[in-house]
């Protein structure tokens, strides 16, 4: 038996999101892919296609501007209608029918997000994966807001990267509590460890500890770190001396920077940051 899931966002809050991304679309009776800027694109189809067993290398941020998609999972079908913002996974096989309406092309807008950009967290400890809740983001005004802001600046060629990578930030912001934004979200084990020390760089890491707070064994936490060519250690390391080198970059004199990055010992702290850095740590001098 297959199972339909169609879209229930609130039709006014599609309505005002598609006029307000109303000049992003293909002119009438062209067909393909147009580039707005850096990751995003719109997608056109004059006629109905079915695109079998595809597997997205990247997830991705999609609004549908005409026509209809279905996103079909097993026997389990996800429909999307005009105004719709959903979220695609990536490396999950999926099939998608891309669908024109009677007068119209199908299209869509599409953003790739490979990684996040900085200020945003990733997935911490949580079983990844699809689960039920299907792939259809719900409307607010603040992100309708944010997704025509994002969508405006990452197509100028005026507005300058900082810019794009805060006005993505702010879409990421407000969909990271939505079950169906968590493909966004998910990250490699080495990213997970990096995130949780980066927290805090002084605290005395050990592999027992940092598996518990992700709540894996610690045997598994290294034998899962050795299939991404990562160790505990060498994470450990490159977190704590960029906590070293940006707290130097803020005024931080050498031992302060040392206690900063968890290091003990100042003489040990600059051995490792000139085995990394390839210079001394040269702090704000003291008295």
């Amino acid at each position: 038996m297959n199972m339909h899931h169609r879209t229930n966002n609130d039709p006014d809050l599609r309505t005002t999101l598609l006029e307000r991304l109303r000049p992003m679309l293909a002119p009438m009776g062209t067909a393909g892919w147009y580039q707005h800027g850096n990751r995003l694109f719109s997608y056109c189809s004059i006629d109905r296609e079915r695109l079998k067993a595809i597997e997205l290398p990247n997830p991705l941020i999609g609004i549908l501007l005409r026509g209809q998609k279905e996103v079909w999972l097993g026997d389990t079908v996800h429909v999307f209608e005009p105004g719709t913002v959903f979220v695609l996974p990536g490396r999950v096989r999926m099939d998608v029918v891309n669908i024109p309406a009677e007068h119209t092309p199908y299209e869509s807008l599409v953003l790739e997000v490979p990684s996040l950009p900085p200020g945003i967290s990733p997935l911490i400890g949580q079983q990844s994966g699809i689960g039920t809740h299907g792939f259809t983001i719900p409307l607010d005004t603040d992100l309708v807001d944010a997704l025509v802001h994002a969508a405006t600046s990452i197509a100028s060629d005026a507005a300058g990267d900082v810019l794009k990578a805060l006005r993505l930030a702010e879409v990421l912001t407000l969909m990271q509590p939505l079950a169906a934004a968590r493909p966004l979200f998910e990250t490699s084990l080495a990213e997970e460890v990096a995130w949780t020390i980066r927290a805090a760089p002084s605290e005395a890491w050990t592999v027992e500890r940092l598996a518990r707070q992700l709540g894996l064994g610690a045997s598994t936490l290294r034998r899962r770190l050795a299939s991404e060519d990562q160790s505990f250690r060498k994470i450990l390391r490159v977190e704590r001396l960029k906590a070293g080198r940006s707290a130097i970059a803020s005024g931080a004199s050498s031992v302060a920077a040392a206690e900063a990055a968890g290091y003990h010992s100042r003489s040990h702290f600059a051995r490792r940051y000139r085995e990394n850095y390839g210079t001394s740590p040269k702090g704000r001098r003291i008295g």
